[in-house]
């Protein structure tokens, strides 16, 4: 590489597409436990699903993976599909849901600009469920970069946006 390159600051993740084995399973996830709504199929083997009706934030399709087992953790490939929700309290509802519901959560963490909630899709697919502290909030070093971290989460304190 030449000459270094910046990409623009609006520059964003516009949406993540998985390959997934059971589309209907897919689905009862991502919308039915998740809450995001379903644009459109494409046949019997892919789905475009979005929140507030983005064309798609997740593209899910069984083209290649139709029946087929969940890829190997030690392996090369996504890590999580971040979902980045717009307020605490936000975060803290989807958080009751999985409880209410008894999924699954692996784990959920402070890392000083975020708070966390982690979870495996049906395909074993990693999703963090987060939300961002104010920037003016994130914690800094004496030279003035971000310095994130990983704390356990206080789920109860998260919680507790519930009864505000």
């Amino acid at each position: 590489m030449k000459n270094k390159y910046t990409a623009p600051a609006q520059t964003r993740i516009g949406h993540v597409h998985l390959k997934v084995s059971d589309l209907q399973r897919s689905l009862d996830f991502y919308c039915g436990l998740l809450g995001f709504e379903l644009i459109t199929t494409y046949g019997e083997d892919a789905a475009f699903i979005s929140a507030g009706g983005y064309h798609h934030h997740i593209g899910l399709n069984t083209w290649q993976s139709k029946g087929a087992p969940p890829a190997p953790k030690r392996s090369a490939g996504l890590f999580h599909t971040a979902i980045l929700y717009p307020t605490r309290k936000d975060l803290a509802e989807i958080l009751q849901r999985l409880i209410d519901e008894q999924y699954p959560i692996s784990g959920a963490s402070d890392h000083g600009v975020s708070e966390a909630i982690y979870l495996d899709d049906p395909d074993q697919n990693g999703v963090e469920l987060y939300w961002d502290r104010p920037k003016d909030q994130w914690p800094k070093k004496e030279d003035g970069s971000i310095d994130m971290f990983t704390k356990t989460l206080d789920v109860e304190s998260l919680l507790g946006e519930l009864h505000k």
